[in-house]
Protein backbone atom coordinates (compact mmCIF):
# COMPACT_ATOMS: atom_id res chain seq x y z
CA UNK A 1 0.00 0.00 0.00
CA UNK A 2 3.03 2.36 0.43
CA UNK A 3 3.71 2.63 -3.28
CA UNK A 4 0.20 4.03 -3.94
CA UNK A 5 0.30 8.40 -5.07
CA UNK A 6 -2.16 10.48 -3.30
CA UNK A 7 -3.73 13.24 -6.10
CA UNK A 8 -6.28 15.79 -5.25
CA UNK A 9 -8.56 16.88 -7.96
CA UNK A 10 -10.36 19.85 -8.54
CA UNK A 11 -13.63 18.40 -10.32
CA UNK A 12 -17.18 19.40 -10.06
CA UNK A 13 -16.65 21.70 -7.68
CA UNK A 14 -14.94 20.10 -4.58
CA UNK A 15 -11.72 18.58 -3.87
CA UNK A 16 -11.78 14.84 -4.92
CA UNK A 17 -8.82 12.93 -3.35
CA UNK A 18 -7.92 10.00 -5.58
CA UNK A 19 -5.20 6.92 -4.64
CA UNK A 20 -3.16 5.69 -7.73
CA UNK A 21 -1.07 2.95 -7.74
CA UNK A 22 -0.33 -0.06 -10.88
CA UNK A 23 1.66 0.40 -14.09
CA UNK A 24 1.00 3.60 -15.63
CA UNK A 25 -0.02 1.81 -18.77
CA UNK A 26 -2.35 -0.66 -17.20
CA UNK A 27 -5.89 -0.70 -17.90
CA UNK A 28 -7.50 2.01 -15.57
CA UNK A 29 -10.22 0.42 -12.56
CA UNK A 30 -12.06 2.45 -10.45
CA UNK A 31 -12.68 1.35 -6.48
CA UNK A 32 -15.63 2.99 -5.36
CA UNK A 33 -15.79 2.63 -1.52
CA UNK A 34 -19.18 2.54 0.94
CA UNK A 35 -20.01 3.86 4.33
CA UNK A 36 -18.73 4.03 6.65
CA UNK A 37 -15.39 2.95 4.80
CA UNK A 38 -12.59 4.73 2.76
CA UNK A 39 -10.11 4.01 -0.07
CA UNK A 40 -8.37 1.74 2.86
CA UNK A 41 -11.54 -0.51 2.42
CA UNK A 42 -9.89 -1.45 -0.67
CA UNK A 43 -6.62 -2.30 0.71
CA UNK A 44 -6.31 -6.05 -0.27
CA UNK A 45 -7.05 -5.72 -4.06
CA UNK A 46 -4.85 -2.38 -4.14
CA UNK A 47 -1.73 -4.80 -4.50
CA UNK A 48 -3.27 -7.93 -6.32
CA UNK A 49 -5.03 -5.83 -8.78
CA UNK A 50 -1.63 -3.47 -9.56
CA UNK A 51 0.76 -6.53 -9.73
CA UNK A 52 -2.09 -8.24 -12.44
CA UNK A 53 -1.03 -4.35 -14.63
CA UNK A 54 -3.64 -2.74 -13.97
CA UNK A 55 -3.81 1.05 -12.99
CA UNK A 56 -5.87 1.04 -9.91
CA UNK A 57 -7.92 4.52 -9.04
CA UNK A 58 -9.28 4.67 -5.63
CA UNK A 59 -11.19 7.72 -4.58
CA UNK A 60 -12.16 9.29 -1.23
CA UNK A 61 -15.73 9.75 -2.27
CA UNK A 62 -17.36 13.09 -1.65
CA UNK A 63 -17.51 13.54 2.32
CA UNK A 64 -14.75 11.53 3.62
CA UNK A 65 -11.53 12.58 4.72
CA UNK A 66 -9.57 15.14 3.01
CA UNK A 67 -11.99 15.09 -0.02
CA UNK A 68 -14.38 17.80 0.13
CA UNK A 69 -17.33 17.72 2.43
CA UNK A 70 -20.30 20.48 1.55
CA UNK A 71 -22.43 21.24 4.14
CA UNK A 72 -25.90 21.08 1.86
CA UNK A 73 -27.26 17.93 1.74
CA UNK A 74 -28.34 18.52 -2.02
CA UNK A 75 -24.58 18.21 -2.43
CA UNK A 76 -24.99 14.55 -2.30
CA UNK A 77 -27.59 13.35 -4.44
CA UNK A 78 -27.12 10.66 -6.91
CA UNK A 79 -26.20 12.35 -9.86
CA UNK A 80 -23.73 14.89 -8.24
CA UNK A 81 -21.80 11.50 -6.57
CA UNK A 82 -21.53 10.39 -10.28
CA UNK A 83 -20.63 13.22 -11.72
CA UNK A 84 -17.39 13.69 -9.18
CA UNK A 85 -16.40 10.13 -10.98
CA UNK A 86 -17.20 11.00 -14.43
CA UNK A 87 -15.42 14.44 -14.27
CA UNK A 88 -12.11 12.54 -12.47
CA UNK A 89 -12.33 9.91 -15.40
CA UNK A 90 -12.13 13.06 -17.73
CA UNK A 91 -9.46 14.74 -15.81
CA UNK A 92 -7.15 11.46 -16.27
CA UNK A 93 -8.37 11.12 -20.01
CA UNK A 94 -9.80 7.87 -19.49
CA UNK A 95 -12.07 6.28 -22.49
CA UNK A 96 -12.57 2.63 -21.31
CA UNK A 97 -12.16 1.42 -17.82
CA UNK A 98 -13.72 -0.97 -15.47
CA UNK A 99 -15.52 -0.11 -12.56
CA UNK A 100 -16.12 -1.19 -9.14
CA UNK A 101 -18.21 -0.42 -6.02
CA UNK A 102 -19.34 -1.71 -2.80
CA UNK A 103 -22.29 -0.62 -0.61
CA UNK A 104 -22.68 3.08 -1.54
CA UNK A 105 -19.83 2.71 -4.37
CA UNK A 106 -21.89 -0.07 -6.15
CA UNK A 107 -24.75 2.06 -5.99
CA UNK A 108 -22.71 4.69 -7.78
CA UNK A 109 -21.22 2.22 -9.77
CA UNK A 110 -24.71 0.80 -11.13
CA UNK A 111 -25.58 4.33 -12.06
CA UNK A 112 -22.48 5.30 -13.83
CA UNK A 113 -22.76 2.03 -15.99
CA UNK A 114 -26.50 3.66 -17.03
CA UNK A 115 -24.48 6.77 -17.39
CA UNK A 116 -21.87 6.10 -19.33
CA UNK A 117 -22.21 2.79 -21.33
CA UNK A 118 -19.42 3.06 -23.51
CA UNK A 119 -16.53 4.32 -21.40
CA UNK A 120 -17.69 1.93 -18.92
CA UNK A 121 -16.69 -1.82 -20.29
CA UNK A 122 -17.27 -4.04 -17.16
CA UNK A 123 -18.83 -3.97 -13.82
CA UNK A 124 -18.32 -5.11 -10.55
CA UNK A 125 -20.48 -4.83 -7.94
CA UNK A 126 -20.49 -5.64 -4.18
CA UNK A 127 -23.61 -6.26 -1.33
CA UNK A 128 -26.22 -3.74 -3.36
CA UNK A 129 -28.06 -5.06 -5.74
CA UNK A 130 -29.40 -3.12 -8.58
CA UNK A 131 -33.47 -3.72 -10.09
CA UNK A 132 -33.59 -0.52 -12.24
CA UNK A 133 -35.45 2.31 -10.82
CA UNK A 134 -38.39 2.32 -8.25
CA UNK A 135 -42.10 3.27 -8.63
CA UNK A 136 -41.72 5.82 -6.17
CA UNK A 137 -39.34 7.04 -3.45
CA UNK A 138 -38.01 4.22 -1.41
CA UNK A 139 -37.73 6.14 1.52
CA UNK A 140 -41.77 6.17 0.94
CA UNK A 141 -41.80 2.61 1.21
CA UNK A 142 -39.39 2.28 4.15
CA UNK A 143 -41.57 4.76 6.23
CA UNK A 144 -44.61 2.57 5.71
CA UNK A 145 -42.50 -0.79 6.31
CA UNK A 146 -41.45 0.81 9.22
CA UNK A 147 -43.53 3.00 10.90
CA UNK A 148 -43.77 1.02 14.34
CA UNK A 149 -40.20 -0.05 14.48
CA UNK A 150 -36.32 1.00 14.09
CA UNK A 151 -34.86 1.03 11.19
CA UNK A 152 -31.27 2.61 10.63
CA UNK A 153 -32.36 4.48 7.28
CA UNK A 154 -34.52 6.05 8.63
CA UNK A 155 -32.76 6.95 11.89
CA UNK A 156 -30.23 9.18 9.33
CA UNK A 157 -32.67 11.04 7.93
CA UNK A 158 -33.00 13.65 10.72
CA UNK A 159 -29.86 16.15 10.04
CA UNK A 160 -27.74 16.01 12.90
CA UNK A 161 -29.09 13.25 15.25
CA UNK A 162 -27.47 10.49 13.77
CA UNK A 163 -24.12 12.53 13.61
CA UNK A 164 -24.11 13.59 17.03
CA UNK A 165 -24.35 10.05 18.29
CA UNK A 166 -22.19 8.23 15.54
CA UNK A 167 -19.37 11.31 16.24
CA UNK A 168 -19.78 11.18 20.34
CA UNK A 169 -16.74 8.30 19.79
CA UNK A 170 -15.45 7.66 16.40
CA UNK A 171 -13.74 4.32 17.47
CA UNK A 172 -15.84 2.89 19.55
CA UNK A 173 -18.88 3.67 16.18
CA UNK A 174 -16.09 2.01 13.67
CA UNK A 175 -15.50 -0.95 16.26
CA UNK A 176 -19.16 -1.64 16.63
CA UNK A 177 -19.40 -1.37 13.15
CA UNK A 178 -16.56 -3.46 11.66
CA UNK A 179 -17.31 -6.23 14.78
CA UNK A 180 -21.29 -6.18 14.66
CA UNK A 181 -22.96 -5.98 11.55
CA UNK A 182 -26.38 -7.04 13.24
CA UNK A 183 -26.13 -3.39 14.64
CA UNK A 184 -28.04 -2.79 11.29
CA UNK A 185 -30.92 -5.16 12.20
CA UNK A 186 -31.98 -4.83 15.15
CA UNK A 187 -35.58 -4.87 16.67
CA UNK A 188 -36.43 -1.98 18.89
CA UNK A 189 -38.92 0.81 18.86
CA UNK A 190 -38.90 3.42 16.32
CA UNK A 191 -37.87 5.93 17.93
CA UNK A 192 -34.70 4.27 19.51
CA UNK A 193 -31.01 5.22 18.60
CA UNK A 194 -28.16 3.31 16.38
CA UNK A 195 -26.37 2.21 19.37
CA UNK A 196 -28.70 2.00 21.86
CA UNK A 197 -28.49 -1.31 24.01
CA UNK A 198 -25.09 -2.45 21.55
CA UNK A 199 -22.85 -3.58 23.75
CA UNK A 200 -19.77 -2.55 24.52
CA UNK A 201 -17.00 -3.56 21.44
CA UNK A 202 -14.80 -6.64 21.72
CA UNK A 203 -11.85 -7.38 19.83
CA UNK A 204 -11.47 -6.89 16.46
CA UNK A 205 -12.52 -9.39 13.94
CA UNK A 206 -9.03 -10.70 12.17
CA UNK A 207 -9.47 -9.10 8.46
CA UNK A 208 -9.16 -5.43 10.57
CA UNK A 209 -6.46 -4.97 12.49
CA UNK A 210 -5.93 -1.81 14.92
CA UNK A 211 -3.57 -0.57 12.20
CA UNK A 212 -6.26 -0.68 9.84
CA UNK A 213 -8.97 0.91 11.71
CA UNK A 214 -6.79 3.68 12.94
CA UNK A 215 -6.76 4.63 8.93
CA UNK A 216 -10.90 4.74 9.06
CA UNK A 217 -10.51 6.94 12.26
CA UNK A 218 -8.68 9.32 10.94
CA UNK A 219 -11.03 9.17 8.16
CA UNK A 220 -14.23 10.52 9.88
CA UNK A 221 -11.59 12.40 12.16
CA UNK A 222 -11.26 14.97 9.50
CA UNK A 223 -15.46 15.90 9.28
CA UNK A 224 -17.09 13.11 11.08
CA UNK A 225 -20.32 11.48 9.90
CA UNK A 226 -21.95 14.48 8.58
CA UNK A 227 -21.37 14.10 4.63
CA UNK A 228 -21.51 10.05 4.90
CA UNK A 229 -24.65 10.56 6.26
CA UNK A 230 -25.88 13.26 3.86
CA UNK A 231 -25.88 10.32 1.33
CA UNK A 232 -28.94 8.66 2.57
CA UNK A 233 -31.03 12.16 2.78
CA UNK A 234 -31.52 12.00 -0.69
CA UNK A 235 -33.60 9.50 -1.34
CA UNK A 236 -36.22 11.57 -3.00
CA UNK A 237 -34.01 13.80 -4.82
CA UNK A 238 -32.70 10.55 -6.35
CA UNK A 239 -35.43 9.53 -7.44
CA UNK A 240 -36.61 12.56 -9.13
CA UNK A 241 -33.43 13.81 -10.64
CA UNK A 242 -33.35 9.93 -12.34
CA UNK A 243 -36.33 9.69 -14.06
CA UNK A 244 -34.47 9.45 -17.38
CA UNK A 245 -32.82 6.52 -16.77
CA UNK A 246 -36.06 4.42 -15.87
CA UNK A 247 -36.39 1.77 -17.83
CA UNK A 248 -32.90 1.16 -18.77
CA UNK A 249 -30.44 -2.10 -18.65
CA UNK A 250 -26.98 -2.23 -17.20
CA UNK A 251 -25.73 -3.90 -20.75
CA UNK A 252 -21.58 -4.26 -19.33
CA UNK A 253 -20.81 -7.72 -18.16
CA UNK A 254 -21.41 -7.28 -14.95
CA UNK A 255 -20.10 -9.37 -11.87
CA UNK A 256 -22.34 -9.25 -8.18
CA UNK A 257 -20.65 -10.58 -5.44
CA UNK A 258 -22.48 -10.53 -1.83
CA UNK A 259 -21.90 -12.53 1.51
CA UNK A 260 -23.98 -15.02 2.79
CA UNK A 261 -24.55 -13.19 6.37
CA UNK A 262 -24.69 -9.67 4.46
CA UNK A 263 -27.57 -7.95 6.16
CA UNK A 264 -28.06 -5.79 3.25
CA UNK A 265 -29.34 -9.46 1.54
CA UNK A 266 -31.94 -9.18 4.08
CA UNK A 267 -33.21 -5.61 2.96
CA UNK A 268 -32.89 -6.05 -0.67
CA UNK A 269 -33.90 -9.97 -0.92
CA UNK A 270 -36.72 -8.51 -3.49
CA UNK A 271 -34.23 -6.70 -5.36
CA UNK A 272 -31.90 -9.57 -6.03
CA UNK A 273 -34.49 -11.51 -7.29
CA UNK A 274 -35.29 -9.02 -10.16
CA UNK A 275 -32.16 -8.26 -10.87
CA UNK A 276 -31.10 -10.49 -13.46
CA UNK A 277 -33.97 -9.06 -15.84
CA UNK A 278 -32.38 -5.60 -15.23
CA UNK A 279 -28.58 -6.96 -15.92
CA UNK A 280 -28.78 -9.08 -19.14
CA UNK A 281 -24.87 -10.09 -18.74
CA UNK A 282 -24.93 -10.90 -15.38
CA UNK A 283 -22.85 -13.64 -12.85
CA UNK A 284 -23.64 -13.69 -9.28
CA UNK A 285 -22.06 -15.05 -6.50
CA UNK A 286 -22.81 -15.72 -3.09
CA UNK A 287 -20.16 -16.02 -0.59
CA UNK A 288 -20.09 -18.18 2.28
CA UNK A 289 -19.07 -17.73 6.00
CA UNK A 290 -19.35 -13.49 4.91
CA UNK A 291 -20.75 -10.48 6.24
CA UNK A 292 -20.85 -7.17 4.87
CA UNK A 293 -17.77 -6.26 4.44
CA UNK A 294 -16.70 -8.43 1.54
CA UNK A 295 -13.48 -7.46 0.29
CA UNK A 296 -12.16 -7.65 3.51
CA UNK A 297 -13.49 -10.58 4.87
CA UNK A 298 -13.12 -12.37 2.32
CA UNK A 299 -10.47 -11.14 0.42
CA UNK A 300 -8.64 -14.15 -1.43
CA UNK A 301 -11.61 -15.32 -2.96
CA UNK A 302 -13.20 -11.68 -3.88
CA UNK A 303 -9.41 -11.36 -5.52
CA UNK A 304 -9.37 -14.51 -7.44
CA UNK A 305 -13.37 -13.36 -8.53
CA UNK A 306 -12.18 -9.91 -9.76
CA UNK A 307 -9.29 -11.03 -12.01
CA UNK A 308 -10.52 -14.22 -13.60
CA UNK A 309 -13.36 -11.52 -14.82
CA UNK A 310 -11.44 -9.05 -15.91
CA UNK A 311 -8.85 -11.50 -17.32
CA UNK A 312 -12.17 -12.90 -19.73
CA UNK A 313 -11.89 -11.83 -23.33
Amino acid sequence: MNDSQRSTLKVNGIELCVHIAGPENGAPVWLLHGFPECWHSWREQIPALAAAGYRVFVPQMRGYGPSSSPAEIAAYDLLTLCADIQQAMDHFGHTQVVMVGHDWGAVVAWHLALLEPERITRLITMSVPFAGRARRPVIEIMRELYADRFNYILYFQAPGVAERELNADIERTLRLFMQDQDVFLQQKPADATLLEGVPVPGPLPGWCSQENLDVYVQTFTEHGFRGPLNWYRNFERNWQRTEFLAGRQVMQPTLFLIGDRDPVGVFEAHTLKRMPDCVPQLEQHVLPHCGHWIQNEQATQVNALLLDFLGRP
